[in-house]
């Protein structure tokens, strides 16, 4: 899966599972071009997700949400991933 595919796929995953209200995927898979991770295929990105999903979870327990919802992509495609989950008012707030 080419990078652009990649980020695709892991923008629908989070949309559709998380029923996020904003997500944004960057792929920062150029900058580790040499890194062995990247040599084995998978990407490096950066990901902001709002979702009501969040609301009263931890910041650790959000984050597992959001790898629960990525499933196989963590596998596969992803070696490397930062994130930031807000709810809906800390995002507008």
């Amino acid at each position: 899966m080419g990078t652009s595919a990649r980020a695709q796929a892991i923008e629908d995953a989070l949309h559709n599972k998380l029923e996020a209200r904003y997500v944004t995927v960057l792929d920062q898979s150029s900058l580790h071009e040499s890194h062995a991770g990247a040599q084995s295929g998978g990407g490096h990105f950066r990901i902001l997700v709002v979702s009501d999903r969040f609301r009263g979870l931890s910041r650790i327990a959000a984050q597992r949400i959001v790898y629960e919802a990525l499933g196989d992509l963590m596998v596969n495609d992803i070696h490397a991933l930062s994130m930031r989950t807000l709810t809906p008012e800390e995002w507008s707030g």
